[in-house]
């Protein structure tokens, strides 16, 4: 996105010398999206950016996808995924499970009391939302506190590692796209400034303060990345820390976004879910359904009118506060729910009626719509509650 920063010390001009007090120059990067057209940054390292010595297979976590077939509702419980409060063997780069995927985005979940690797998606950006606990991602743009409530954006081939402080494991849910990940056009002018209308602005988005300044030689970075569709993994050893920025600056770095600062829009009836959307990817939206005052029509249902999704797949990551419309289901904090495209879903038996007269929803939840259908992955097979489906009718399959 075109929001200019600048960090640490780069030259008065871009693509001209600069060295440090000894005279040694600096070596100048530019990261940049779509070739040389698209938003980028001018990185200052003090090693050769491309300088390996050794490069071999990653075995990356379970990418495949089986099909949602027969057609259903599902319900995935996260939290049964990582049982126990201290996970001592995970981190969050390699103890990602998958939950759902498609050639567009894929959705893993994951709940990591060590530090990871140093990792680099180099198949494109990636959203973390940070369920629970609090820690920092240190990245070659410098590092970012985290905590509870965070979404981090890390662009495509941002070289990074999470590092999880404190008693609890960090808790994320990561979207994972096939391209970049930017708020909505809608939301921005011609020039990339955030409009009056949108729901969260730049005063919003906190990239990394200061340089990391790392030393080391033969480092190891595990690299993700697509060669021929399938998603593959290398790992890869630089001569030196690739941390070795001194200075940069340009339009494109990681950043965090507390999910508490995203101002939900409210109406006299039931908004629909893009009043909610945050980010947008290829083929795919992120939205924040966040507490809120609700509807304010004398007669209005506050909870969502019964719906198909004929273009799009609907997943609801359930993150905090109370589900009324989803109340009798199931569903309760670290659930997710998985509406594909193809017949109606909406509110549980009862939640329509209850819902009249509601003033305020106390509810937090991630919601991602993908407009190809996605397939189910390892994760999803090893969480799924059996029973979701049939909780609108009261009748399990075959049952006349």
């Amino acid at each position: 996105m075109a929001f200019y920063r600048q960090v640490g010390t780069v030259p008065p001009k871009r693509h001209t010398q600069h060295r440090d007090a000894h005279g040694k120059l600096y070596y100048e990067e530019l990261m940049g999206e779509e070739g040389f057209s698209g938003d980028s940054s001018l990185l200052y390292h003090r090693g050769l950016p491309p300088a390996i010595v050794d490069s071999e297979v990653w075995l990356v976590p379970d990418q495949r996808t089986f099909p949602n077939h027969p057609l259903q509702h599902r319900h995935l419980r996260l939290h049964e995924l990582f049982p126990g409060d201290k996970p001592d063997g995970t981190d969050v780069v390699t103890g990602r499970r998958l939950l759902l995927g498609n050639a567009d985005v894929r959705i893993s979940y994951v709940v990591a009391a060590r530090p990871s690797p140093l990792y680099r998606n180099a198949v494109g950006d990636e959203l973390v939302y940070i369920e629970s606990g609090a820690g920092r991602v240190e990245t070659v743009f410098g590092a970012l506190p985290v905590r509870q409530g965070h979404q981090v954006l890390l662009p495509r081939a941002t070289t990074h590692r999470w590092l999880p402080e404190g008693p609890e494991p960090l808790r994320a849910y990561v979207i994972e796209a096939s391209g970049h990940i930017a708020p909505p056009k809608r939301y921005l002018s011609k020039y990339g400034q955030f409009l009056e209308h949108s729901p969260y602005c730049e005063r919003d988005l906190h990239g990394p303060a200061e340089p990391l300044l790392a030393d080391g030689t033969d480092v190891e970075v595990l690299v993700k990345h697509r060669p021929a569709g399938e998603i593959v993994g290398t790992r890869m050893i630089y001569a030196t820390h690739p941390f070795d920025v001194v200075g940069w600056d340009g339009c494109l770095y990681p950043f965090t976004f507390d999910i508490a600062d995203f101002e939900p829009i409210t109406g006299r009836v039931h908004q629909p879910p893009p009043a909610h959307q945050a980010f947008e990817g290829s083929n795919f939206v992120v939205c924040n359904f966040v507490p809120r005052k609700v509807d304010y029509h004398p007669l209005s249902i506050p909870v969502p009118y019964y719906h198909s999704n004929v273009d799009s797949d609907e997943i609801m990551f359930y993150c905090g506060g109370n589900y009324e419309a989803r109340r009798g289901s199931g569903i309760a904090q670290g659930s997710v729910s998985v509406h594909p495209g193809g017949y109606a879903h909406g509110p549980q038996p009862g939640a329509y009626e209850r819902s009249i007269g509601a003033e305020f929803f106390d509810e937090l939840a991630v919601m991602v719509d993908t407009f190809r259908p996605l397939g189910l992955g390892e994760g999803a097979l090893a969480c799924e509650d059996p029973e979701y489906a049939w909780t609108w009718s009261g009748r399990g399959p075959g049952v006349r």
